[in-house]
């Protein structure tokens, strides 16, 4: 897509002098639209946003208030699409970490195929630019995100980000007010199935980015509640059908089926009572982790088929739980091993049914 095409949206909270730069450089770059969103600025740096405001092609928006950078780009994106009729939205930083080349290169991307586009700094220990905390603590986000989400994304806070009109609905529908804006952002993509493209961009940290406004503590305990909360749902609703599934399963194999032989099935011996106590407690442990999941969980409107999609991944994973549980079973004989065991085998179908539930279970809607 051509630059006349776009508009590139910055958020702004007490900038300096490389604002104004960076935008006149932007709009020589042929941009149509350079848009500033001042978001609560006090009166020492009015004279800045004024100066931007006087330029062609450049308008600023203000806040009375500071509101966060999620809501500044949202009320960004409820200008473009009041009054422009742009068919490419860029966002960018208005700290200096963003070149106009870079900015350039996403818009020409634009256009190919409906996506979110993420400019991607390089975070590998090859790259001396980086400080090591923002390094551990990207890295670490993106992996997190991959467990999660299924996707690898090589920069999940960068502020460097392009997508088409048609997605201008789906981002002002997306939650949060602050830096957390942008990671559900990521998930609500990820959720919804809309494709987003890592594109390698400069890597550029301002005296180790001392002139952020990022809270290390405040900002990313809301980006982590966030990517954990609906995983940390998971983990109530399955600890609560946990409880019910080995209450059940110590009873039958404990009492019920106490002193039942051994089996051997086509020459392999399986342990009888692991093998019967098994499917008979997941059944009954099911159904209620089915509508915590629905309910509690991924908060599922219309469940179209989700009780048979359910009931496929529940048959499948028992079938693979007690097979395996039975299996090893044989070779265990005291009643503490016996549940270690299980608990083993049922934490490593655990992130699995998760990831599975997530993405076919209980999908979202499309953004488009």
């Amino acid at each position: 897509m051509k630059p006349q095409e776009c508009c590139v949206l910055i958020p702004s909270l007490s900038p300096d002098q490389r604002l104004p730069t960076y935008v006149q450089e932007l709009h020589e770059a042929g941009f149509k639209l350079v848009l500033v969103v001042d978001d609560g600025s006090k009166a020492e740096y009015q004279p800045i946003f004024s100066r931007i405001a006087a330029w062609e092609g450049c308008h600023v928006l203000h806040h009375d208030v500071n509101h966060g950078k999620g809501q500044a780009l949202r009320t960004g994106y409820a200008y473009i699409k009041d009054h422009t009729d742009l068919q490419g939205i860029l966002t960018a930083d208005s700290d200096g970490q963003h070149t106009v080349q870079d900015t350039l290169r996403l818009a020409r991307e634009l256009g190919k195929r409906d996506e979110l586009l993420l400019g991607s700094r390089d975070f590998s220990k090859n790259n001396p630019n980086v400080p090591p905390k923002s390094r551990f603590g990207n890295r670490m986000t993106s992996f997190v995100f991959k467990v999660l989400y299924g996707q690898w994304l090589p920069d999940t806070q960068t502020g460097l980000r392009a997508f088409g009109r048609k997605l201008l609905d789906f981002m002002l529908s997306v939650q949060g007010d602050r830096f957390e804006y942008e990671m559900n952002v990521l998930i609500q993509c990820a959720g919804q199935k809309v494709p987003m493209r890592a594109i390698t961009i400069e890597t550029i940290y301002m005296e180790e980015n001392k002139g952020t406004h990022f809270h290390p503590i405040r900002d990313s305990w809301r980006i982590y509640k966030l990517l954990l909360g609906s995983f940390f749902r998971y983990s109530a609703a399955s600890i609560i059908s946990f409880l019910i599934d080995y209450l059940i399963l110590s009873l039958l194999m404990f009492w019920v089926f106490k002193d039942k032989p051994d089996v051997t099935l086509l020459g392999v011996p399986f342990s009888f009572k692991a093998l019967v106590a098994t499917p008979i407690a997941r059944l009954c442990s099911a159904p209620v982790n089915f509508l915590l999941n629905k309910n509690f969980v991924f908060k599922a409107g219309k469940t179209n088929g989700a009780v048979k999609r359910y009931i496929i991944l529940a048959v499948c994973s028992l079938v693979v739980t007690t097979l395996l549980f039975g299996f090893l079973d044989h070779y265990v004989n005291t009643a503490f091993l016996h549940i270690l065991l299980k608990i083993v085998i049922d934490v490593a179908m655990y992130v699995v049914n998760y990831r599975i539930q997530k993405a076919w279970v209980f999908p979202q809607g499309k953004a488009l």
